[in-house]
């Protein structure tokens, strides 16, 4: 199974971006889909995830300004990204934690936030 990440690109400060990300295939005892992000010189850091039911988690960074969705029966999840700083600027990864300790990571995609 795949993960394909799309979404990113070139926004001003204050602009919006939805990330989405699908796996290519079903994936058994899937558990969390999460969004992480990394930036130049940094480690990579969760920024959101979402459990099967629906119950979301942000990181302090994101709360108030991102949303974390998703479509379980598509194997989908998006992340809407409002009000971006350029703080927000880093290749977003999408990952899909299941049971046994899997995980699906997707390629990442760029988010860059500049005027």
């Amino acid at each position: 199974v795949q993960l394909q990440a799309s979404g990113g690109g070139l926004v001003q400060p204050g602009g919006s971006l939805k990330l989405s990300c699908a796996a290519s295939g079903s994936i058994s005892g899937l558990l969390i889909m999460a969004w992480y992000r990394q930036a130049p010189g940094s480690q990579r850091d969760l920024v959101a995830q979402i459990t099967v039911d629906g119950d979301p988690y942000y990181a302090d960074s994101a709360k108030g300004r991102f949303t974390i969705s998703s479509d379980v029966a598509k194997d989908t999840v998006y992340l809407q990204m409002n009000s971006l700083k350029p703080d927000d600027t880093a290749v977003y990864y999408c990952a899909f934690h299941a049971r046994l300790s899997r995980t699906y990571w997707g390629q990442g995609t760029q988010v860059t936030v500049s005027s």
